[in-house]
């Protein structure tokens, strides 16, 4: 099975701005299909800007909505898969509530799966969004078991390790990583991939917005805790290969999956 070259679109697009934001997609997955890539990774709520305070709630949109629909063609125009992010307004029941949610969307334009983020992080996500409560998403790409988290996520190790029981072969999370806390994209994103193997592919925004200032760095970790790709403080576009073959072997040497004792680990959950 050949690796899925995955593409990290590190930028801030232009908040409030969905048009722009998708042209900026566009673009960068017409450059990312020419290298080779079979996935994009967009940043955390790249669709519409992350720091736009109330406007969360006039720019939310259901998971099957314009954005959506003008991703999945995008997607389709240059054979390529596209994880983003976006404000989702829930539907029914929820109909009240936005989430902080990330899409998966397929190279022929087609839905794969769509996560809402579970742990929100400081007072701007918990006054704006509603958390999910599905800590496992998962669709098959390219051979490939995809799960998806959302930035804060990924800083809890039970969200990893869940993924890991579950059989998540590339974790992809888009993200809103601020200054100060640089050491998560530079230390902590490869001890994950490394205690849970599998890859992982974080994504994300850069420079200062409204009163965050991001901190860009985005990364693929490997399952032997190497870093595959990595981008600099700026606007950049990287990319890097999630190979089966290095995963299996990887899994095959590690011992950590084999050797848990899960009746030890109760207490955790308490």
């Amino acid at each position: 099975m050949p690796p899925l070259r995955t593409a990290l679109l590190q930028s801030s697009g232009t908040p409030g701005d969905i048009a722009k934001n998708l042209e900026i997609l566009d673009t960068h997955a017409a450059r990312a299909a020419a290298e080779g890539a079979g996935l994009l990774v967009a940043p955390e709520m790249f669709l519409t800007g992350y720091a736009i305070g109330a406007d969360v709630h006039r720019l939310a949109e259901t998971a099957d909505g314009a954005g959506a629909r003008s991703v999945a063609a995008i997607a389709a125009r240059h054979g390529i898969a596209v994880v983003y992010g976006y404000p989702e307004r829930g539907t029914g029941d929820e109909a009240e509530a936005v989430f902080n949610a990330a899409q998966l969307i397929g190279p022929g334009g087609e839905r794969l799966a769509n996560y809402r983020k579970t742990h929100l992080f400081g007072g701007f996500e918990k006054e704006w969004f509603t958390p999910g409560d599905e800590s496992v998403v998962q669709a098959e790409l390219g051979g490939l078991r995809v799960g998806l988290l959302i930035c804060y996520d990924v800083e809890f190790p039970e969200n990893v390790r869940a993924q890991a029981l579950a059989g998540t072969d590339l974790l992809v999370v888009p993200t809103a990583l601020m200054n100060p806390f640089r050491f998560v994209a530079e230390k902590l994103l490869p001890v994950r991939a490394f205690e849970s193997q599998m890859y992982v592919a974080y994504a994300n925004r850069t420079g200062p917005e409204g009163e965050f200032d991001f901190a860009g760095l985005s990364c693929l970790a490997g399952p032997d805790g190497i870093v595959r790709a990595r981008a600099g403080l700026g606007e950049d576009l990287v990319t890097g290969d999630a190979d089966p073959d290095l995963l299996a072997a990887s899994r095959a040497d590690n011992p950590y999956l084999r050797d848990r004792r899960p009746g030890l680990y109760g207490p955790l959950a308490r």
